[in-house]
């Protein structure tokens, strides 16, 4: 007698071969996936608070941050309304409110954590800065008077096409803000966006920047914190037409109990794109901490890359720490170099041996070194006045800490 094995089923065969859901991924249900995003670009976006999870501090996003601080801008109930603002400008620049229908709103970025959507949930209008002239224009948008209550905001900046300028926008005094910058760069722009965080010593600030520079457009962004309990300016830019160039600097002091981050992310989706990176940072005080991540994607349209990003933090005390995680990622063989570095250390003995060789005091050495470290980024701002008043602040704020470790207190 003949036994005939009947033919296994293609959905056995694929068991067979190896091809089954595995327990724990969720691999065969969409909805039920826990693979972690593989791609910088992939993450989930939404300007709906309530489509983001809840923040509980483990998430990759959040683990780093002090999340109970924040907790009422992540969220809390937030003021949308219209602030006070001061603006300074030259010709060929221009400054307004408008509607949360205009279709600038939303053209760049969208919320990929939960308190950029409560801020984009909140706003009740924007904040627009146009640059247009053709000549060298600028303005500065200063914010003092925000207040103590959990605020959230947006503001659109726009650089037209060819036109050439500088945007500046200082905070001071103040303030519990959550907010989102968007940024459009046309083809053929030069802008500069100068973020100056000054707060006062309790203030908090988390913010999102969205950008995307257009063809053969020439954008650079500065980020520096100095005041503020806890201030986390997030830059987002997409090199999105071909020949784009983009700089962006960052420069951070952390004194005693302060925590200063910053996520940054370049991602050259044009061809023949160009993208720097650099950011520095001081350290002194106990419990003071600073957090760079730092995320670049060459994406496969991206022919032609040249980009490199950096950090370097300057350790001045024992009780800190910076954590300085960079990133890359490449998906396109065709580029002209990419890279990555990351560095952390104490004052080099080398260089105080040398300042002191000369009849300088250890003291004063210590602080040339910090000003001539730190001065690199101040210098890519451009604008002398705002270059050597942040210099003077930086100055101030190394012997405000250098004081209170001396007397074994807070700055």
């Amino acid at each position: 007698m003949s036994v005939v094995t009947p033919a296994p089923s293609p959905s056995e065969q694929a068991e067979q071969q190896g091809f089954k859901a595995h327990s724990d991924g969720g691999w065969g249900n969409t909805s039920e996936r826990v693979v972690p995003v593989q791609t910088r670009s992939d993450r989930f976006k939404s300007n709906v608070p309530s489509e983001h999870p809840d923040v509980t501090g483990r998430e990759a996003e959040w683990k780093l941050t002090p999340v109970d601080l924040v907790r009422p801008l992540i969220d809390g109930a937030l003021d949308g309304a219209p602030y006070a603002f001061l603006s300074t400008h030259t010709d060929g620049t221009d400054v307004e409110w408008i509607d949360r229908a205009d279709a600038r709103i939303g053209s760049v970025g969208a919320a990929e954590e939960k308190a950029s959507a409560n801020a984009w949930n909140a706003f009740e209008k924007a904040l627009s800065v146009t640059v247009s002239g053709e000549e060298h224009s600028e303005i500065t948008i200063s914010r003092s008077s925000l207040g103590s209550g959990p605020r959230g905001a947006h503001t659109i900046i726009t650089g037209t096409a060819n036109s050439r300028g500088r945007v500046i926008l200082q905070n001071t005094g103040l303030a519990q803000l959550t907010e989102n910058v968007e940024i459009i760069v046309e083809d053929g722009a030069h802008l500069t966006v100068v973020s100056v965080q000054e707060w006062a010593g309790d203030a908090l600030h988390l913010a999102n920047h969205f950008v995307t520079v257009g063809r053969d457009a020439t954008f650079r962004h500065v980020v520096v914190s100095l005041g503020g309990k806890v201030v986390r300016v997030n830059p987002s830019v997409a090199l999105a037409g071909e020949g784009a160039d983009g700089e962006l600097f960052g420069l951070y002091f952390a004194d005693a109990g302060q925590h200063l981050e910053q996520r940054v992310y370049m991602h050259h989706e044009g061809a023949n794109t160009k993208g720097r990176v650099n950011y520095k940072g001081a350290l002194q005080g106990l419990g003071a901490h600073t957090v760079w991540v730092g995320d670049v994607l060459i994406g496969p349209r991206a022919a032609g890359t040249d980009s490199y990003e950096q950090n370097r933090n300057l350790v001045l005390s024992e009780g800190t720490r910076a954590d300085s995680i960079p990133n890359l990622e490449i998906e396109t063989g065709d580029i002209l170099g990419a890279g990555h570095a990351s560095a952390t250390g104490r004052f080099d003995d080398e260089q105080l041996f040398y300042l002191q060789a000369r009849g300088i005091t250890e003291e004063e050495a210590r602080r040339l070194v910090v000003l001539g470290f730190l001065t690199e980024i101040v210098q890519k701002i451009g604008k002398p006045e705002l270059e050597q008043r942040l210099q003077a602040s930086i100055d101030a704020e190394l012997n405000a800490s250098s004081s209170a470790a001396v007397n074994g207190g807070a700055a």
